[in-house]
This record gives C-alpha cells, sequence and structure tokens, in this order.
C-alpha cells in the first residue's frame, strides 16, 4: 500500500532510536529519547494560496530533515511500517552533505 499526502502534507520514516550513548550506556526502550530526523517518503502536491496558485514544497522525497519532538502525533502504519504525517512547516530544515 502506498500512501499520498495531500496539499503541504509530508510523510516521514523517523531514524531509527539510539541504543547507546556518547558514553557508551546502553539504553533500555523507555530510557531512549525519539529521533527527531527522519527520512521523507511522500509530499503532497503544495500549499494552495489564497489567490488560487499552489506553491511547491521545500522538500522531495529522499531528503533527511529534522522536526520537532512532538511531530510523532500523527503516526500511521503503512506495511508494518510506521511513518509520521506532518506538515511542512512542522519540519525544522534539510540536513544537507
Amino acid at each position: 500500500m502506498k500512501i499520498r499526502p495531500l496539499h503541504d502534507r509530508v510523510v516521514v520514516r523517523r531514524k531509527e532510536e539510539e541504543e547507546k550513548t556518547a558514553g557508551g550506556i546502553v539504553l533500555p526502550g523507555a530510557a531512549k529519547e525519539k529521533p527527531n530526523q527522519g527520512e521523507v517518503v511522500a509530499v503532497g502536491e503544495g500549499k494552495q494560496l489564497d489567490n488560487g496558485d499552489v506553491r511547491a514544497l521545500g522538500v522531495k522525497v529522499g531528503d533527511t530533515v529534522v522536526f520537532g519532538r512532538y511531530a510523532d502525533s500523527n503516526t500511521l502504519k503503512v506495511d508494518g511500517e510506521e511513518l509520521i504525517i506532518m506538515s511542512e512547516s512542522d519540519i525544522y530544515g534539510v540536513l544537507e552533505g
């Protein structure tokens, strides 16, 4: 099954959670902090402006993005994979290089 987000929505696959801290301490599942980075897997057509024009999104499929810690309130499962659907404005930036 595929998902096609509408308007200015973006579907993101969250990066894997860290198993260890920088000091090498192994974290149990409940103590792990959810990463705030992920890969864009689908994008909508763009935001419709008041004059009827559609502004294209600033992200594309394959981009690695940074988003807020609480953006996962809109999670869904597609083919057993947990994805996050969010508005483009919930994305803080695109990691490059």
